[in-house]
Formats: structure tokens, sequence, C-alpha cells
């Protein structure tokens, strides 16, 4: 039987609050779409920051409270990224009771070596990471791998694809890979971003991650941010709709006429002497196959 989590910071009453009302939000995403079932072994992505020190800590708690058994083991690739250590994570983890694989694999120096002066690293990064996770899951006999995006990690996907990408698109609960072999799962999905920088701070997670990219000037994703703060500023309720909007799409008050078929709408007729290419929409020149995700 394994130990209960052990609480390494404040056992104060807001502490407690926080817990069960994101026990509560992973509880009802996972319910939702289904992201952990009997029998599942369970593969936590842990880099070493709050929203995955979080995750493994609230899906314990799951393992512990549902009425159905499933495993977890926590697993770290160490990437050779300057100023990452790794063995503060597997201290923390081993401490916890928790199962620990720990995959060294330099690819930081295949990303210094391929990207250009000035470009960011964070997409040949997570793409080269994410080719050793489900590696590394393969090996272990992973049926779930579990991310730690949250909600703000959504909603600002959904921005940087509509205003950099010219696509309606978000990051799912629920993913099958494209070879269909895995299947990854965010059970923080609806959990703010805020929340979880609160409840790591409580409990005191030790954290080490790589500040490489955050160094580097002009990333997409922090001018969205910005602009989502000065927003909020206006109306604090601006993060929680463009969440609730993802489950509330009126596809036919949209221009797509693929989705309208596939769901069974009636698709409008182009009118004659009019090709469909002059109904489409111009993404802005450089960004047509750029996908953020």
């Amino acid at each position: 039987m394994e130990p209960p989590p052990r609480e390494i910071g404040s056992d104060s009453s807001r502490l407690e609050k926080l817990r069960r009302a994101l026990l509560l939000e992973v509880g009802r995403c996972c319910k939702e779409f289904g992201l952990v079932q009997h029998r599942d072994r369970v593969m936590v992505a842990l880099s070493g920051g709050k929203d995955s020190m979080t995750l493994l800590h609230i899906l314990r708690l799951m393992q512990r409270r549902t009425p159905f058994t499933f495993e977890i083991v926590a697993v770290t690739v160490d990437q050779g990224l300057p100023g990452f250590e790794s063995d503060v994570i597997e201290s923390f983890v081993k401490g916890e009771g928790v199962p620990f694989h720990l995959e060294r694999q330099d690819t930081h120096s295949v990303v210094v070596e391929k990207v250009p002066e000035g470009k960011t690293y964070c997409s040949l990064c997570s793409r080269l990471r994410r080719g050793i996770l489900y590696r590394v899951a393969r090996e272990l006999g992973a049926t779930k791998i579990a991310l730690g995006h949250h909600r703000d990690d959504l909603i600002e996907t959904l921005l940087l694809n509509i205003l950099y990408s010219g696509q309606t698109k978000a990051m799912p609960p629920r993913l099958l890979s494209d070879d269909g072999e895995h299947v990854v799962i965010r059970p923080l999905a609806y959990v703010s971003e805020s929340d979880i920088v609160e409840f790591a701070r409580l409990m005191s997670f030790p954290t080490s991650t790589c500040d490489l990219c955050c160094n580097q000037e002009d990333l997409y994703r922090t001018k969205v941010k910005r602009l989502l703060d000065d927003l909020c500023r206006d109306n604090p309720k601006v993060r929680g709709n463009l969440l609730a909007s993802l489950s509330n799409v009126v596809p036919t008050h949209l221009l797509d006429r693929d989705l309208m078929a596939r769901i069974g709408l009636p698709v409008p007729s182009i009118e004659s002497g009019r090709t469909r290419r002059s109904y489409e929409m111009e993404v802005a020149p450089g960004t047509e196959k750029r996908e953020i995700g």
C-alpha cells in the first residue's frame, strides 16, 4: 500500500481549500474526458516545474480516492539544458514514494546547432522531448502520458493559433498521437495557472526548470500573456470565458465548410464563376505552416 502524499509546506486552511478545489477540477476533467481509467499506468511527465509537480500531487490524491485502481510512474527527461538539476526532482519524487525514471538524452546541443541565432528554441526542443516521452512510455508500458498543461496554456494556445496560424485550435484534454499508439492527457485543463502558482508555493515544491527559453526575447506566447493580462484588468472573466468558448462552439456561425460537411450540416454552394480559393481568408506571410501546440 502506497504511503499518503507527503506535505512539505504550510498546512493552512488556504492550502486545504486549494487542494480540494484542484482535486475537484481535475476529477471533473478526468470524468468528462475519460482521462484515467481502471488499470491504467499513467506516466507523469515531470519537468521539474510547478505545473507537473502539482499534477503529480493531485493524481496521487485521486489514486487514493477513486473506486478503481491505476498506477503512477513519474518520468523526467534530462535534455542537458543549462541549469537543470534532475537530482532535485529525483530526490523529491523518491521521497514521495512514487516510482521514478530518469531519462538522460542531450538534445540541447542539437537544438543549439539547428536553430538559427535569434530564433527561439522552444518548438524544436519540445518536439524532441515529445519523441523521447513516447519512446519511454512504450518501454515502461504506460497507457497514458500525463502532461502539466493548465487552463492558461490552453487558452493561450488557442489565441496563438488564431493570431499566428489562422487555425481555431487549442490543446485537447485527451489526444491520440498521430501513430495511434499513445494517449496524451492533460488533467489540469480546467485549473488556472494562478491557483497552481499559489498551491506550489504553499506546498514548497522544489523546482528545477529550464530558464533558457524564458530568457529569449519577443516570444509569441509572452505577447499573448500580456494581451490577456490587459483584457483581464477590464474583465476578470476573460480567461474563463475563453475556456468556456472551447466547449461552446457554434459551427453554423463559422466559415469551415469541411466541418459543416463532417457533422452533417448543409453546406452552402459556391457561387458559379468563383473558385473556393476566393472564399479563403489570407494568412499573414510566413505563418501559413506555423503550428502552435
